[in-house]
């Protein structure tokens, strides 16, 4: 008789879990031996035999949020009101899943005379965390910028982990900015416009990163996607130098 068959993948464990941002829950799981991938990949995750599920199933595509590095696989997600949601909020640590990947090509580029201009919105945000975590283990040489808006502060992930790195890594320049912001508020304000990505491109970049330009990535609700790559149209960049991801019904 032949051996059953098993799904590719493997099987990892919910380690921790912590709130991050109003209703955004970072996990961690543990790290296969041998697992590898690129700063600003993906994974599926799918749970094995969950309490309940419903019509959205049981898998979910995350971006690794942690470096390639580091020894646990971070995630993070906006809750919503899903079984897959109410599984990790409330189920056991331990708890199986089964991991597909690493997927995906939202990767820093090689060239370091290029800068990198990461642009976020909301939960977006995780792919370019394991990449700035990444240039800065590594000492990388790229000037990297990361523009990160929500709408209030207390619906940032990260904020103050990326202003901290901000302090030690002097290629990293992190611009937040917000919808509505608090009277302690000291980043900017509104939307990502073609206005903003240039007063602070001129800030950092010396004239010779103007010869080929920056690189461009985008990640976040499909919305906040598309006007971000319709201000970086404005300000007349071409659509080859625009890498995104939209991160849909998170």
């Amino acid at each position: 008789m032949s051996s059953p068959t098993h799904p590719p993948g493997h099987i990892v464990t919910l380690a921790s879990r912590r709130e991050v941002a109003v209703r955004t829950l970072a996990f961690e799981v543990t790290r296969p031996h041998g697992f590898q991938f690129k700063a600003g990949q993906t994974a599926d995750l799918t749970w094995i035999d969950p309490p309940e599920t419903d019509g959205e199933g049981n898998t979910r595509t995350f971006s690794i949020a942690s470096a390639p590095h580091e020894p646990h696989l971070l995630f993070a997600t906006r809750l919503r009101d899903t079984a897959f949601k109410r599984v990790l909020e409330k189920t056991a640590l331990g708890t199986a899943l089964r991991m597909e990947g690493p997927f995906g090509g939202l990767t820093l580029h090689n060239n370091a005379s290029r800068p990198a201009v990461l642009i976020a919105g909301g939960i977006g945000i995780t792919p370019f965390r394991s990449i700035v975590r990444r240039a800065a283990h590594e000492k990388l040489p790229h000037k990297i910028l990361l523009f990160y808006a929500n709408t209030s502060p207390e619906k940032a992930a990260f904020l103050e982990e990326f202003t901290g790195i901000e302090k030690d890594n002097p290629n990293f320049t992190f611009i937040p900015t917000v919808d509505q912001p608090s009277p302690s508020w000291r980043g900017e304000t509104g939307r990502i416009s073609a206005e903003m990505l240039t007063i602070h491109l001129k800030a950092i970049a010396s004239p010779e990163y103007y010869v080929a330009g920056p690189i461009y990535y985008v990640a976040g609700p499909p919305a906040m996607v598309a006007a971000a790559r319709t201000a970086l149209s404005n300000a007349g960049i071409d659509d080859d130098d625009v890498r995104s991801e939209e991160f849909a019904g998170y």
